[in-house]
C-alpha cells in the first residue's frame, strides 16, 4: 500500500494526465489521494514543493530504470542499448522525463523552481531532499553515464566515454524522434518491441566498443 506521501504524488501525476499544471489544485489533489489538506501541505510545503517532489521522483525513477536494464546477466552491448532504447521508449511516453532529459519545460508541467532562499527546511527528509534541486539534463545524462559505466567495466575514461556517445546517442531520438512505429495509434512500441530501432542501436555500440579496444589512437568515427 503506498504512504501517503506516495499516493499523493500518484494523484498529481494523474491529474497532469489532463489538465496543466497551473490548473491542477492542492485540494483536489489531497481528495484523490485519499487524505487531508493540511497533510498534502505537510508533506510538501507548497504547490512548489510539491512540484519539486514530482520531479525528483520522475528523476530517481528513471535512474533506477537504468540500474535495473545494466544488472541484467547480457553483454555490455545489449544492457547499453536497452538502455538507449528504453529512454527513448519511456521518454516519449512520460512528459516528465522528456523534460527532465532535454530541458524543454512547458506550461503544462511543473517546472521545478529552486526553494526560495532563506525558506525554512522542510522536516519530511524526501522534501529536503527534493528541495535542493533535480538535475540538469547534463547532470542526469552524467548520473546515468557513470552507472553505465561502472556496470559496463573498470569506468575508466574510454568506457566512460563510450557510455556517453550511446546515452547521447539515445538523446538525439529523444529530441528529434522518428515517427510512431504505429501511426494510427500514434503510440511508440513497448521498449522489447523496439526492433527496428534497436540492432541498429547496438550495432552502433558494438562499433564504440571495438574502436575503443582495437583501434590505437582510440578515436571513435
Amino acid at each position: 500500500m503506498p504512504t501517503a506521501r506516495e499516493a499523493l504524488l500518484n494523484a498529481a501525476l494523474a491529474a497532469l494526465g489532463g489538465l496543466p499544471w497551473s490548473a491542477v489544485r492542492m485540494v483536489d489533489v489531497a481528495s484523490a489521494a485519499g487524505v487531508s489538506r493540511q497533510t498534502l501541505y505537510n508533506e510538501f510545503g507548497s504547490k512548489e514543493g510539491l512540484a519539486r517532489a514530482l520531479v525528483r521522483r520522475e528523476a530517481d525513477a528513471y535512474l533506477q530504470g537504468v540500474d535495473r536494464l545494466l544488472a541484467r546477466p547480457l553483454p555490455p552491448a545489449r544492457n547499453l542499448a536497452a538502455v538507449a532504447g528504453w529512454t527513448v521508449a519511456e521518454a516519449a511516453a512520460r512528459p516528465l522525463l522528456r523534460a527532465l532529459l532535454t530541458g524543454c519545460w512547458n506550461e503544462r508541467l511543473p517546472t521545478p523552481r529552486p526553494a526560495r532562499a532563506g525558506a525554512r527546511a522542510s522536516a519530511v527528509p524526501a522534501q529536503r531532499r527534493a528541495d535542493a534541486g533535480v538535475p540538469s539534463p547534463a547532470d542526469l545524462l552524467g548520473l546515468a553515464r557513470d552507472r553505465a559505466a561502472s556496470a559496463l567495466g573498470p569506468g575508466d575514461d574510454e568506457t566512460l566515454r563510450s557510455c556517453e556517445v550511446v546515452l547521447r546517442l539515445a538523446l538525439s531520438y529523444v529530441v528529434a524522434p522518428r515517427p510512431p512505429i504505429f501511426p494510427a495509434e500514434g503510440q511508440w512500441a513497448e521498449p522489447e518491441s523496439w526492433s527496428p530501432t534497436t540492432p541498429t542501436i547496438t550495432s552502433v555500440i558494438e562499433t564504440i566498443f571495438r574502436v575503443d579496444t582495437m583501434s590505437p589512437r582510440k578515436t571513435i568515427p
